[in-house]
């Protein structure tokens, strides 16, 4: 069955032949339905080998520490938070789409700076009245 593809933004989408989609069947609550009916869903997207995305967004979506990504570049989705068929695909879809859409802005670069002269008092300050606060806490005539 053919669908839509995955829209990410105005100028991404996502074709539905580089989607591979497995139906399962959903753990959890729900009676005989969940022991007979296959509607949990298994979403595969190949991002190391996608024609559809930019290099520098593919680079930001492998570099990402994410346990859905696999060490060959594939990120697989699970969704069984509903209990059609339907509704779980079109879930992981969604959630496939917050994923990229998530690295599709450029960080920006963090700039060193270094702490002002104020700063420095005002933590040595700090420092030394924490000191004394403990210095006061020891007794030291036992006698």
């Amino acid at each position: 069955m053919a669908s839509a593809p995955v829209i990410i933004s105005a100028h991404l989408s996502i074709p539905d032949a580089e989607l591979v989609e497995r139906f399962v069947r959903a753990s959890g609550a729900g009676g005989q339905n969940v022991n007979k009916v296959s509607t949990a869903v298994e979403l595969r997207f190949d991002v190391a080998g996608s024609p559809s995305l930019p290099e520098p967004l593919r680079s930001r979506l492998l570099a990402r520490r994410d346990r859905r990504m696999t060490g060959e570049g594939v990120l697989v989705i699970d969704a069984q938070r509903f209990r059609t068929q339907d509704r779980n695909r079109d879930d992981a879809r969604e959630r496939l789409a917050a994923f990229i859409q998530e690295s599709l802005s450029v960080p920006k670069p963090r700039v060193a700076t270094k702490p002002s002269y104020g700063a420095k008092l005002r933590r040595l300050d700090e420092k030394k009245g924490r000191a004394q606060i403990k210095r006061g806490r020891t007794t030291r005539n036992w006698e």
